[in-house]
């Protein structure tokens, strides 16, 4: 998400530093192998390939999250001669920011292998690489190998990795403090009113590391052939990491003989020259006729925004069809404050009454974002749009995947895979109504995955169902801010690292009032509940904040399975300096499974209420329910009472916590639980 907010600081209470070691030592162990993998060391010599989905055995997670083409494959279940980096979950460190929290780390010379599950002519390999001393980021190669015979070297890049510092963070591994008026939790202090100053390790928070590539291998093998990565000994890369491998078959390119072709228009697919202009005229002829607009297999350079309204275009498919542009250093800043243009399709402002009947399919866009400015307009796309269709596009590598300005209505967003974002990979912002985000894969986001932002007008009666979010860097998986009768449902999110978590429910960023509804249901969770920094807790899998107003409209969160949380599956919290004004009611869990927790299954730190029934918990590591409340610590009890509707198995919800008994740790010591199991 766009916002200047994490000058605001929240903070509770400083824990001693001690604490904070502690907790960090315990975070570093809070990770295991896959559920159906034996073990999580490198199988033996012919064993069979481990398919996991967000590092989980696909039996966990059955009917949850994105239907995808690919099958994963970790790293770390492979064959390999490197090294296994992790489980961790402290922010700032490779294994963290790693799908499932391991990783292969590979020396020069060294390789992993991975033995294909199903037929494949295409890979992606998410990796991390060393960024230059002085930041900007290196470029080194990788080997390529199918059963023994090497294919192909691909050039590997940090380019678009390695941030460091403060929001909005920077390139700049060797800088000071971005705010040294920020509260500091390394040396829990505000350094600027800290007399001497206190000195920081450089470089300070980084993180971003990993970016992927993908590679079509020139033909088609079968299951059963060995796919090898190896780091050249001549690698000028001290190291290279490789978290996953995804294999896939990938179809012939999609031909469109009815359409406005853009070559006849003087698009150039090589990508030497800029088609911009070229996919321009041919979107004007293509309303002229009523036909689509057609991009056959190439990469075109596009260097700026293409508005587009009243138009269908469609590559030959988001492997074959690459829209690829620079960012561009405007020579005066825009009217919005962008200081930077660069590539994407953007609708007219909802000003102007938005554009309508766009249909986008079948092509990738790949920006050239390196940094976060929030006021850039450089994201894949952006604008208004109603009446439209997204589907079966790749984004990666720019602000933020999809934008979206209301007021709007009616836009559907499926199939899509959105990567190695600075921001988030989706944002509905601001009036966007009767929608539907579906089916789309998200990975490696600066900020919240799928988000949905009722600023100034609520959004309404949206849907989110059926996506899978991995590894935001910052934030949450999927983040709902305000709104009126909209549906989280049947999305598969994991590994949150920091600030952050899975859900979050959150009244905050000035937006609108949650009123009606809000259904969260038959979701799954993974490893989720990050270490909150600026208050120096864990966080819930599933989190509710109180911040601008109270939320009191009816929450149902119904069938969520919360797996392997790093701290509380549960969290209701208001923020310290308005935990009086605000509260959080009307919350109701029903047919919950909770498989591990670090330390709670609820954490209430707000007043407020909700109610439980048939919440099943296993594997619990501190007490069930740690009831803070408002932290006034009353004769009467807490001021958040729970209310028990029955079916609640694992002695997690005991008769005498209810409805209101005080059972207040504020930071609990954190027990690793065992890797989750089918239940």
């Amino acid at each position: 998400m766009n916002r200047s907010m994490r000058a605001a600081r929240p903070r509770w209470r400083r824990p001693a530093t001690a604490a904070v070691t502690a907790l960090v030592t315990a975070l570093g162990i809070l990770a295991g192998p896959p559920a159906g993998a034996a073990s999580g060391k490198p199988g033996p010599a012919g064993a069979g390939p481990v398919v996991t989905r967000a590092a989980l055995d696909p039996a966990l997670v059955a009917g949850r999250g994105a239907r995808v083409a690919f099958l994963e494959q970790e790293a770390e279940n492979a064959q390999t001669n490197g090294e296994v980096i992790g489980p961790d979950r402290t922010a700032y460190t490779l294994p963290s920011e790693a799908s499932g929290r391991r990783a292969v780390k590979l020396l020069p010379g060294q390789h992993v292998e991975f033995t294909l599950p199903a037929a494949a002519n295409a890979i992606t390999v998410r990796y991390s690489i060393p960024d230059a001393p002085t930041g900007g980021g290196i470029t080194a190669p990788l080997d390529v190998a199918a059963n023994g015979k090497r294919l192909r070297t691909m050039t590997l890049t940090s380019q678009y990795a390695w941030l460091y510092n403060q929001y909005p963070f920077t390139n700049d591994p060797n800088a000071d403090l971005l705010h040294p008026d920020w509260w500091i939790t390394e040396c829990s202090c505000v350094p600027a009113g800290t007399t001497p100053y206190p000195s920081i390790t450089k470089p300070f928070r980084p993180s971003h590391f990993y970016d992927e590539q993908r590679l079509l291998l020139g033909r088609s093998y079968r299951a059963g052939d060995r796919i090898r990565l190896t780091v050249p000994a001549r690698s000028n890369a001290a190291w290279t990491v490789i978290d996953l491998l995804d294999s896939e078959l990938v179809g012939p390119p999609r031909v469109r003989l009815r359409a406005a072709n853009a070559l006849a228009f003087g698009a150039d697919p090589t990508g030497r020259r800029d088609s911009a202009a070229a996919i321009e005229r041919a979107i004007a002829y293509a309303k002229r006729k009523k036909l689509p607009v057609y991009l056959p297999p190439g990469t075109y350079q596009v260097n700026r925004h293409i508005i587009v309204d009243d138009v269908t275009i469609e590559g030959a498919g988001n492997w074959y069809t690459i829209i690829k542009g620079r960012e561009v250093a405007l020579p005066t800043p825009a009217p919005d404050g962008s200081v930077h243009t660069g590539v994407g399709f953007y609708g007219r402002d909802a000003a102007d009454g938005g554009s309508r009947n766009v249909h986008l399919s079948g092509f990738a866009i790949e920006g050239d974002v390196r940094e976060r400015i929030d006021t850039d307009q450089v994201n894949g796309i952006g604008g208004a749009f109603n009446d439209s269709t997204f589907d079966g596009l790749h984004i990666r590598h720019t602000k933020v995947g999809i934008w979206l300005d209301g007021p709007m209505r009616n836009v559907r967003i499926t199939n899509n895979i959105i990567v190695d974002q600075i921001a988030d990979a989706l944002n509905f912002h601001t009036g966007v109504t009767d929608s539907l985000v579906a089916d789309n894969f998200v990975r490696n986001t600066g900020d919240d995955g799928l988000a949905m932002w009722s600023e100034a007008t609520a959004n309404a009666r949206n849907t989110f169902d059926r996506n899978t979010v991995q590894s935001p860097v910052l934030a949450n998986g999927i983040a709902i801010y305000g709104g009126t009768d909209n549906t989280v449902s049947n999305n598969l999110i994991a590994d949150p690292v920091r600030e952050g978590s899975a859900i979050q429910i959150g009244s905050r960023f000035g937006a609108e009032p949650f009123t009606g509804h809000l259904r969260i249901t038959n979701n799954t969770t993974a490893r989720a509940g990050t270490y909150e920094l600026n208050w120096n807790i864990g966080l819930g899998a599933i989190w509710l904040y109180a911040l601008d107003r109270s939320i009191d409209a009816r929450i149902e969160v119904t069938g969520d399975a919360y797996l392997d949380n790093t701290y509380n599956a549960i969290m209701l919290v208001s923020e310290w300096g308005v935990k009086d004004l605000y509260s959080i009611s009307n919350v109701r869990f029903r047919n919950i499974r909770v498989d591990g927790t670090g330390t709670s299954v609820v954490s209430a730190r707000t007043a407020g209420s909700a109610s439980f029934q048939n919440v099943d918990a296993r594997n619990v590591g501190a007490v069930g329910v740690n009831n803070c409340g408002s932290f006034h610590f009353t004769p009467a009890g807490s001021e958040f009472s729970l209310t028990d509707l029955g079916g609640n198995d694992g002695g997690w919800l005991a008769p005498w916590q209810l409805p209101n008994t005080i059972t207040c740790d504020d930071r609990p010591p954190v027990v690793p639980p065992p890797p989750p199991t089918r239940w």
